[in-house]
């Protein structure tokens, strides 16, 4: 208290003296002085965190949105090379500010978010190098989906002022699309285009954007339909509405048709110079930039051929585990047979129907609901924040993943979605349902970032930074717990549960294969058709995100098995102490982590108990 008081008192002589020399006395910069010299090391640390964090935040309008910050509502981010070098020359200097902090000083658990932020910090610098390195637009995702996706899903329209803030957002797409056509120029030019199968895919989810009204006769276009509707929802004059859907109508016609079409144009040229090779290989220095993306995926150094090898081990164990369950339905014939009738057989899969697919979000909505009864048997702290499900919405169906999670907003305005892709349904057995929910939702991926996101001791940084093999190890390890508390009673859903950690398995061995052996897109296919009951379509689909996303999906099967062998070495030493829901507990309370540095707090509490 005494301190605080300090504080107060010499913040309030500032302000009286501000008043009489305003020309001389920069009041704020004084306070701030004041503040810092009374501060201990690890409150300066912390506040350190705090400001790069927000500052970060205010830099961007589209994270802003996504963290329900509405300041700069009406605008898309700054995507042009010298905000990328302004944003490097920003991130060295935090390096720089952050080495003079006296890190003996610091409590334990800034000591751990000092050395989080170092590595994120130098491991930004060290991976500008590889910026180009990528496909800004490609089937999975891109900025020629991101804009109709981040417009009807996280641009909510609550008055007229973010009516209106749509409707500049529409007409600033076409300078967001000219600095994109920009950095794929400058990609092409060091030789890298994506391969010619991801065209296809890109062309036809931009020109569906920029079909229907107003663009031709027909229904409204998908962005038409999303402001028409919110704008309805407001309680406004009739003539206030339409009037705001006219200049929205406008700006479709003058910004996104002509932005979406010379994109499209642009793509068809590029799409002439792109080839069919398809590893991370064909990059400038290919191999150097596949084994760092490794890295950072899987917070780990193992090396493509370790990761190549525990797949194939990996998958030989859960075959083995297939077979049991084939001989406990009494099928006759072997594992692929049996593959094949769980491919095929109509019992498996709803219809192909606006029905069939209510069907199955109903259902998944009843498994949702039926976990979120037995969370006391796993957890300790629990999120706040709510879990819907939703399909995909159809302008982005087709290229879209399978089954993927939308975390919910901070402020708690937007809850969690899981959303199930049923573009196909053919792709979406039933015995897969329970285990997609259980990674997707509850207790995946809502669990770990819903709660990371109410953390209160910990830093944004942490709180809303990411790990891909922390947070999808956890999804993944999220699908074996409920087999251990008793679920997956049919036996046809527990194969479903072993099907989907084959699919992540096969990932090892696939990823590598394409990145650093020169498999070929084929190749990878048909190792998925040979060794899943997956359906054909989800092979591809598998392999050309392999193709696009280098490493990305290595993170699922690696990150799960150290959480398993973290789990089992905490069971051994603790014995009859061990509690999993202070496993649980530990894994989810520190926000996402490496694997190295969650290996660390497990250790803690061992000890500790």
């Amino acid at each position: 208290m005494i301190k605080q008081t300090l504080i107060a008192t010499a913040i309030s002589t500032l302000l009286l003296t501000g008043c009489q020399h305003t020309q001389t006395t920069n009041t704020s910069d004084a306070v701030n002085e004041i503040v810092k010299n009374t501060q201990t090391e690890s409150e300066k640390a912390n506040a350190f965190f705090e400001e790069t964090f927000n500052r970060d935040v205010m830099r961007s309008p589209i994270y802003q949105t996504y963290m329900g910050i509405k300041k700069d509502y009406d605008k898309w981010d700054d995507g042009s090379e010298a905000r990328a070098l302004e944003d490097l020359a920003l991130t060295k200097k935090d390096l720089v500010t952050l080495k003079t902090m006296n890190y003996a000083a610091l409590d334990d658990g800034t000591k751990v978010s000092y050395n989080l932020m170092k590595q994120n910090l130098e491991d930004t610098i060290a991976d500008f190098k590889w910026r180009y390195h990528n496909y800004p637009v490609n089937q999975m995702h891109g900025t020629h989906s991101m804009v109709p996706a981040f417009l009807i899903n996280q641009h909510q329209i609550a008055d007229v002022s973010e009516a209106k803030a749509y409707i500049s957002r529409l007409n600033g797409v076409k300078e967001v699309f000219s600095q994109l056509q920009k950095d794929l120029e400058i990609r092409a030019q060091k030789g890298i285009i994506a391969p010619k199968f991801v065209f296809p895919h890109v062309i036809e989810s931009s020109k569906n954007i920029i079909q229907g009204a107003p663009f031709e006769s027909g229904d409204d276009s998908t962005l038409l339909a999303d402001f028409t509707r919110k704008v309805n929802k407001l309680e406004i004059e009739q003539s206030e509405k339409n009037a705001l859907i006219s200049q929205a109508i406008k700006s479709l016609k003058s910004s996104i048709e002509p932005a979406y079409q010379q994109l499209i144009s642009y793509l068809k040229t590029l799409e002439l110079r792109a080839n069919n090779d398809d590893g991370a290989w064909k990059f400038p220095n290919g191999k150097a930039f596949y084994n760092n993306a490794l890295a950072r995926t899987t917070t780990t150094n193992l090396t493509a051929e370790q990761i190549h090898k525990t797949g194939l081990s990996e998958v030989a164990r859960i075959h083995n585990e297939m077979r049991e369950i084939k001989e406990k339905v009494g099928f006759k014939g072997d594992l692929k047979a049996f593959m094949q009738f769980m491919k095929t057989d109509k019992q498996f899969y709803k219809p192909d129907t606006k029905e069939g697919k209510q069907e199955y979000l109903d259902e998944a909505v009843a498994l949702i609901d039926n976990m979120k009864l037995r969370l006391d048997e796993l957890f300790i702290v629990k999120p706040k924040a709510d879990l819907k499900v939703k399909a995909v919405e159809a302008f982005r169906e087709k290229a879209a993943g399978k089954a993927f999670y939308q975390q919910p907003a901070p402020d708690g305005s937007r809850p969690g979605v899981y959303y199930a892709n049923l573009y196909d349904m053919e792709a979406m057995p039933t015995y897969q349902m329970e285990a997609l929910a259980y990674h997707e939702g509850i207790p995946g991926h809502h669990m770990q970032i819903a709660i990371a996101q109410e953390l209160e001791d910990v830093p944004k940084f942490r709180k809303f930074g990411g790990y891909t093999a922390y947070i999808e190890g956890w999804g993944l390890y999220s699908e074996l717990v409920p087999k251990e508390m008793g679920l997956y009673q049919d036996p046809y859903s527990d194969f479903g549960r072993l099907s989907m950690e084959l699919w992540r398995a096969c990932r090892l061995v696939v990823d590598t294969g394409i990145h650093a052996m020169k498999w070929t897109r084929q190749e990878g296919i048909d190792y998925y058709v040979n060794n899943t009951p997956n359906a054909t379509s989800d092979g591809i689909k598998m392999v050309e995100r392999h193709v696009v996303m280098p490493s990305q999906a290595t993170a699922y099967k690696i990150g799960m098995l150290k959480i398993l062998e973290l789990r089992q070495a905490a069971k051994d030493k603790l014995g009859n102490k061990f509690d999993i829901r202070e496993f649980h507990d530990v894994v989810l309370k520190n926000g996402p982590l490496p694997l190295n540095v969650l290996e660390d707090f497990v250790d803690q509490y061992v000890a500790s108990k």
